[in-house]
């Protein structure tokens, strides 16, 4: 079972691994939490916050690749809806 700082350090792997995709369309993605070792909240920046692909990017890009580096991860909400 990996400890709190092996995920977090696993998810960030994962979003500089999603990074340059979305930098390439003028956006950006940053971590902001991770709770209870099981759900991750990012926020999505720049261009990424009014494409209408957003939505779809993130459940199934992000969320795929930070599953693939932690696999305990059970969720991941993107904060830039509010």
């Amino acid at each position: 079972m990996m400890t709190s700082e092996e995920i977090r350090i696993n998810v960030e792997k994962a979003l500089e691994e999603i990074r340059p995709f979305l930098q390439s369309d003028g956006g950006d993605i940053s971590l902001i939490s991770i709770d209870n070792d099981s759900s991750v909240k990012v926020k999505l920046e720049g261009n990424c916050i009014d494409c209408s692909v957003n939505q779809m990017t993130l459940k199934s890009g992000v969320e795929m690749t930070i599953k693939k580096y932690a696999p305990q991860i059970e969720e991941v909400v993107n904060l830039s809806d509010d």
